[in-house]
């Protein structure tokens, strides 16, 4: 297991099955698992000759197309890190991930990023672009001259466990985004889980619906297939589109898919209002991210005549911690995260002693997909990483079936379909406007994304601001998928006995005045 890496395990499944398609882009190219390997080795010499050094930090912020997928596994192969960014990023959000990750450079599609490219440009990064033409070229980068760079060629390069591959953050309760850490054995170890647990092979295909700026379509879709020698269809839109998602899955033989409750919802309530001619019979469908409540469960089992394998994951442990199995590895139990994969988990009291079954407590794991750390966060890591376990933050339990249910969580993360909100750093944004005084974030019940933001403002004194002000100054300082949807404006907010303000205390308020008090369910 030491000397696993996820590059030796792509090229692996390249050398056993060079002919069968590795990678697609809806309508426009297809690529089998040896000229994948080739287009990545070239586009790895490219940046070596850009002057890309082992454990230098590139920051690829794109859709989901062929050149992040090349980009993404060329950077790696150079012993660098790659650090994905989200395209709806503002600039400062750019600002703030581009220099906590210290990146080195920036790669973005051929018609720029500009909000990246206006951080990039702020901090003295360099900025290159990157383009693959057609089926039959190599990526071109654009400041490298490719006809002049033989000679920088990766077959010496040799890949080492513990290179820190990928850069990610992930939101904090209490303080600004973490940045995580993960290397190529973290990587390895979850692909090989992930490929284990739910038995996927060369002949399995999927298409990728998930943003490749998260580990759940990065590693689960895409790298677990690869690694599988099955293959991968990228929309041809580069995101998820509910109008093409069928025919895709048809054109290409999908045999599963993997996704968060929203898109699931929305799949589900697109086959009840325009059903499609056909379906293909899949072998499973997986769900993971956020809690998917088992009437959508059921209603996807009902609906497409699959298994709907419900899985628990989180960035620090590189995507899976635990599933629900496959039918013949004992079946899964709606409301369930099922049980834990290739890695300790615990439930654990305050003081750090597992707890029998039926019994609440923190959900604890460690492994060797599990990062070894927060980068530059002492404060954090400490809190993290005690007993000898890494700390969740989400409360729990085992049934005597060994299935884990998570009940709760004990961060105060917002939970959007999937994407993990800080609130802290959506109260900065509003704090930063000049006519708001105190402002709380804080997430409420959604039907179709689980949760969704809200906040409540106290204005300055003398101030008239209204909450269509509050909502377009967020639109404009934070991306579109964190910005509040309903604001609360107020004159006090609830407090504890000692003064202090609790997130749930002001949600549980301000919904009960419009009377949709309930507790929001919690999940991975």
């Amino acid at each position: 297991m030491e000397n696993l890496t996820l590059s030796s395990l792509l090229e692996r499944a390249a050398s056993e099955f060079p002919t069968r398609r590795a990678l697609s882009v809806s309508g426009k190219f297809d690529f089998t698992h040896d000229r994948l390997q080739q287009l990545v080795d070239h586009a790895a010499s490219l940046l070596l000759a850009s002057g890309v050094n082992p454990g230098d930090v590139v920051a690829l912020t794109f859709p989901n197309t062929v050149e992040f997928v090349v980009l993404f596994l060329a950077v790696i192969r150079c012993r660098a890190t790659a650090a994905p960014l989200n395209t709806a990023y503002t600039a400062e959000e750019f600002e703030f991930y581009l220099s906590d990750s210290e990146s080195k450079l920036l790669i973005t599609p051929k018609e720029g990023i500009q909000s990246a490219q206006a951080a990039a440009s702020k901090l003295k990064i360099p900025h290159v672009t990157a383009t693959l033409h057609d089926a039959e070229s190599k990526l071109s980068i654009s400041t490298s001259e490719s006809e002049s760079i033989s000679d920088c060629s990766v077959v010496e390069v040799v890949n080492d466990p513990s290179d820190v591959v990928l850069f990610l953050h992930t939101s904090g309760t209490t303080s600004r985004p973490k940045g995580v850490p993960l290397t190529q054995l973290n990587l390895a170890s979850s692909v090989r889980n992930i490929k284990s647990v739910y038995k996927l092979r060369e002949s399995d295909s999927t298409v990728l619906v998930l943003p490749l700026f998260h580990v759940h379509g990065l590693i689960a879709g895409l790298l677990s297939s690869l690694a599988a020698g099955a293959a991968v269809t990228l929309p041809s839109a580069g995101r998820f589109s509910a109008s093409t998602f069928w025919s895709d899955m048809l054109s290409y033989g999908a045999t599963w898919y993997t996704a968060v409750p929203t898109i699931h919802q929305i799949i589900i309530d697109r086959h009840f209002s325009k059903p499609e001619p056909a379906y293909l019979k899949l072998r499973f469908i997986r769900s993971c991210s956020a809690s998917l409540a088992p009437s959508v469960l059921s209603r996807l089992e009902e609906a497409f005549g699959t298994p709907v394998l419900e899985a628990y994951a989180m960035t620090e442990a590189a995507h899976l911690m635990a599933t629900n199995p496959l039918p013949e590895d004992g079946g899964h139990k709606p409301g369930s995260v099922g049980k834990p994969v290739g890695q300790e988990m615990a439930v654990l009291n305050e003081n750090g002693l597992r707890q029998p079954e039926g019994v609440h407590g923190e959900v604890c794991i460690r492994g060797p997909n599990v990062t070894k750390g927060y980068k530059n966060n002492p404060e954090a890591n400490k809190t993290a990483f005690s007993f000898g376990w890494f700390h969740t933050g989400d409360i729990g339990f085992f049934d005597s079936d060994g299935y884990l249910h998570l009940v709760g969580r004990i961060k105060e993360l917002i939970n959007r379909g999937g994407e993990k909100i800080s609130p802290i750093e959506i109260d900065s944004v509003l704090l930063s406007h000049s006519e708001i005084a105190q402002a709380v974030a804080f997430g409420v019940p959604d039907d179709k994304y689980g949760e969704e933001i809200n906040c409540a403002v106290i204005p300055r004194e003398g101030s008239n601001i209204e909450e269509a002000e509050v909502l377009e100054f967020c639109k404009k300082n934070v991306a579109a998928f964190k910005a509040p949807k309903k604001v609360f404006i107020t004159d006090s907010l609830p407090k504890t006995a000692t003064g202090k303000i609790q997130r749930r205390l002001v949600a549980q308020h301000f919904l009960a005045q419009i009377s949709t008090a309930k507790v929001p369910k919690f999940g991975a």
